[in-house]
């Protein structure tokens, strides 16, 4: 019996060194798995019924091969061991098959026992699943000694059939009385090695994931000053350079949604930053946003036939949601792509994207604070003071009330400026203060040369706005939308449309030209009446601070004039009252 269940032991040893077979022991078992369970320890309780040990009369007749049983003889061996681990590890399902497996294959063999055995092989694997289901017997910190005890019962219950159903009765109990110690020992014993085995598969995998968080730790740490530059040529390059080395990859490729920013190591003579996408793999990453695994060249589909890369990872990397680039391991030998390779490269595709994530917050934040103080610059700057001071200034001796007004709006103004650099929202009520104090003084200064209308619905004068919106917006069409012949009228508006707010400024001047339209608010544009980066100021805050919750419309039509929609929600969850 020894030698018997160490022949099991044995195979389950082999077993264990098997990745299919280690992967199937520590993930969650979905319907192939469980086939492939039923099948290995199905497997394991015909090999104890062919190595079993065929006994008659309470003496060994013969220890070979099992193939036909005399009808006086039985057969004491380890089926149940093998029928009561796979229960106890896939639960009722797979016990129940390999219980079949086993039990109908011992039905076959023959001798008295044989209906007994199969009855008691069936029940042991529907009890173990059970047990396993129920109890989780089997795990990386359960004691080995809860599975032995489950294997010792199911042979004691194997011994109990036996007596109930095995006839002649006196046969059936002379044949416990020889068997029943040393099969209950040996399976219990058996059953501790064998369980001993699958926790150390389960530590070992264990240990191997905490491997591979603290090298895909290690690695963020060191491109973590890579990867807040955002995706480019020098932070990609020095990024793919750290992965290399702390991986098994062969090479290493970056890419943002349409060209190669870096690529490093094998193939770098016809993979090269600048370049676009060489593989057709990568586009499918970009475009689906979904990890994707090559292991061959046909599938990494590379437009150079020799390319010496053989299998490859490619992860996205994302930024809120949004695909903006790709992480690539290429391999020159399929068999270097394991399971720790793939994990890891999952790990870092979210890492890093974490990382892209908060560079891309960091930006923002940086293009708020820049646009803030450029709006400053912009709108109080020497000529705009000088303008206002001498506009005051001529108004004191002709019209002392009005030069008063004026100085406390010039105040109102500054006081504007200096708020809406301190916070990311204020009520609407209060840009429009803002505005209403820069057109006192620049009517003071061109009286008659155009005229403004609000209509702001009051129930949202307290709504939260971004500050500098609405103030760039009329101040674009007052300094470029008019020429000096033609009266001026700019129209802003505020109303509710279900749970979002419709801004508009609209304008009857010259309109905006046709090539420029498409650019601005999109980026900066080089013209002689500025540069548009108010307008992209405007639309990056818009989007950073409500997402796909607002948005920003130019619309133009030459000589005709423009209108500027906003539409935001009502309200912004996503910042906090420290932030408004």
């Amino acid at each position: 019996m020894l030698e018997r269940a160490g022949v099991l032991v044995m195979v389950a040893f082999l077993l264990s060194r098997l990745r299919s077979f280690r992967q199937i022991v520590h993930q969650e078992h979905n319907r192939k798995e469980k086939m492939l369970l039923i099948l290995i320890f199905g497997a394991f309780g015909v090999i104890s019924n062919y190595t079993g040990i065929e006994i008659n009369n309470g003496a060994i007749v013969s220890q070979t091969w099992q193939a036909d049983v005399d009808y006086d003889a039985a057969i004491a061996n380890t089926r149940i061991m093998g029928v009561a681990i796979g229960g106890l590890l896939g639960g009722p399902i797979v016990g129940l098959g390999v219980g079949l497996i086993a039990g109908l294959h011992r039905l076959t063999l023959g001798g008295f026992t044989a209906g007994a055995c199969a009855i008691s092989t069936i029940l042991a694997g529907l009890i173990t699943g059970w047990l396993g289901r129920r109890f989780g017997i089997i795990g990386r910190n359960r004691s080995p000694w809860g599975a032995v005890a489950v294997g010792i019962l199911m042979e004691i219950i194997q011994m109990g059939v036996i007596l109930l159903i095995a006839r002649p009765f006196e046969a059936a109990s002379h044949l416990v009385e020889v068997i029943a110690i040393p099969m209950i020992t040996i399976n219990g014993l058996g059953t501790l090695i064998f369980i001993m085995i699958i926790q150390s598969i389960l530590m070992e995998e264990e240990r191997t994931r905490a491997l591979q968080t603290h090298n895909a730790l290690q690695i963020a740490q060191q491109t973590l000053p890579f990867f807040r530059q955002g995706l480019n040529f020098h932070s990609c390059g020095e990024a793919a350079k750290i992965i290399l080395k702390a991986t098994k990859a062969d090479a290493i490729s970056i890419t943002d949604k349409e060209q190669v920013l870096a690529h490093t190591g094998a193939a770098s003579d016809h993979h090269q930053p600048g370049q676009n996408m060489a593989t057709l793999l990568t586009k499918k990453v970009i475009e689906n946003g979904k990890i994707l695994i090559a292991r061959s060249t046909e599938e990494i589909q590379c437009y150079r036939e020799n390319c010496p890369l053989q299998a490859a990872i490619v992860v996205p990397l994302q930024v809120r949601d949004e695909t903006v680039g790709s992480l690539k391991l290429y391999f020159e030998d399929a068999e270097k792509l394991d399971q720790v390779e793939q994990e890891l490269a999952e790990g870092l595709s979210k890492l890093f994207s974490t990382q892209l994530e908060l560079a891309e917050a960091e930006w923002q934040q940086k293009l708020l604070k820049d646009a803030e103080v450029k709006a400053l610059q912009a709108q109080v700057h020497p000529h705009f003071l000088f303008n206002a001071i001498n506009t005051i200034s001529s108004l004191v001796r002709t019209d002392a009330p009005k030069a008063r007004k004026l100085l406390i709006q010039l105040g109102v103004f500054f006081r504007s400026n200096l708020q809406g650099a301190r916070h990311l929202l204020i009520p609407l009520e209060k840009e429009i203060e803002h505005v209403d104090a820069y057109l006192s003084l620049e009517q003071a200064r061109f009286p008659g040369k155009y005229e403004v209308e609000f209509d702001i619905e009051p129930q949202l004068n307290h709504v939260l706005i971004p500050p500098f919106t609405l103030q760039p917006l009329v101040e674009n069409a007052i300094r470029h939308a008019f020429s000096s012949k033609k009266q001026g009228n700019v129209k802003v508006t505020a109303y509710m449309d279900q749970d979002k707010m419709i801004l508009t400024t609209e304008d009857n001047g010259k309109g905006i030209p046709a090539d420029l339209i498409q650019s601005l608010g999109k980026e900066s544009v080089q013209s002689a009446e500025g540069t548009g980066t108010a307008l992209w100021n405007i639309r990056k805050r818009i989007q950073e601070i409500y997402g796909l919750e607002g948005s920003f419309l130019i619309e133009s039509e030459q000589d005709a004039g423009t209108k500027v929609t906003m539409t935001l929600p009502l309200t912004q969850n996503k910042w906090s009252e420290n932030d408004v």
